[in-house]
C-alpha cells in the first residue's frame, strides 16, 4: 500500500529540498518514533493562520464570531481527511503493521493529520510565502463556497435545504454501529441519498456528532457530482 514519498510529492507540486521532512510527514507514530506528529502540530498552526487571513481579507463585514464559524467548515477533520482522499495521500502513508492491517489509510483522523503534517513539513522547507500559496490552493474551491448566507448552518440543514431545491427527498440517516460504555461511546452513521445512490458514513461521539459528519462528507460528494457549491 505504501507508495513512494518521491512520487506523491510531485504529483502535489512539491519539490524539497530536504526530502526527509517530507517522509516524515507521511509517519504514522505505530511506525516510526520519527514521525510527522511535530509537523503536524506545526501545520495546525500554519493552516489556521492562511485561512484565517484569507477569511479576513474576504469577508470584510464579518465579525470574530462569524470568521470561526467559517473557518470552522473549512479547517475541520472531515474537510481535511477528504483533501487526503482527493491527493491520494493515504497511498503513501508509512504505517505500523497493526494500523496497516486496520486499514489506518482510510481513517480521517490519520489522514488529516498527514495533511497537515505536510503543510508543516513545507513550511520547514520552503517557507512561509510558498507554504501559503500551496495551501490556498489546495483549499480555493472550499473557499469559494463560502457565503455570509450559509455560515450559520450545520451540514445537515445545508444538505436538506439543497436536496429540497432540486426537488429530490430528503437524505435517510441510518445507524450503523453503536459502540462503547454508556459514558463512551462511539457511532457510525449513513447518510443515503437514493436518487443518486450515493452513500457517507460518519462517525463521531454521539449519533448527532456522526450524523453531521456524514452529511459534510455527502455535501462534498455533491459538489463534485452536481457542480453545487452547499
Amino acid at each position: 500500500m505504501t507508495g513512494n514519498p518521491e512520487v506523491l510529492a510531485k504529483k502535489l507540486g512539491l519539490k524539497f529540498n530536504n526530502p526527509e521532512l517530507f517522509r516524515r510527514a507521511l509517519t504514522h507514530r505505530s511506525a516510526d518514533s520519527r514521525n510527522n506528529e511535530r509537523l503536524e502540530f506545526l501545520g495546525d498552526s500554519v493552516l489556521g493562520f492562511v485561512i484565517a487571513e484569507c477569511l479576513y481579507e474576504k469577508f470584510s463585514t464579518a465579525d470574530e464570531g462569524v470568521l470561526s464559524r467559517l473557518r470552522s467548515i473549512l479547517v475541520n477533520q472531515t474537510a481535511l481527511a477528504q483533501l487526503a482522499r482527493q491527493l491520494n495521500v493515504g497511498e503513501y502513508l508509512i504505517l505500523g503493521s497493526g494500523e496497516l492491517k486496520s486499514g489506518g489509510y482510510r481513517r480521517d483522523s490519520i489522514l488529516s493529520d498527514a495533511v497537515e503534517a505536510i503543510m508543516g513539513a513545507i513550511l520547514k522547507d520552503q517557507g512561509m510565502e510558498f507554504a501559503r500559496t500551496w495551501i490556498l490552493d489546495k483549499f480555493a474551491d472550499s473557499i469559494d463556497r463560502l457565503s455570509m448566507e450559509n455560515w450559520q448552518k450545520d451540514p445537515k440543514t445545508r444538505l436538506q435545504e439543497l436536496m429540497q431545491g432540486r426537488g429530490f427527498d430528503l437524505p435517510i440517516y441510518s445507524l450503523l454501529s453503536q459502540e462503547g460504555q454508556p459514558h463512551d461511546q462511539f457511532f457510525r452513521v449513513e447518510c443515503r441519498i437514493q436518487l443518486m445512490s450515493l452513500t457517507a458514513v460518519g462517525e463521531g461521539t454521539s449519533r448527532k456528532r456522526a450524523e453531521q459528519q456524514a452529511a459534510e462528507k455527502m455535501l462534498g460528494k455533491l459538489s463534485e457530482e452536481m457542480g453545487e457549491k452547499p
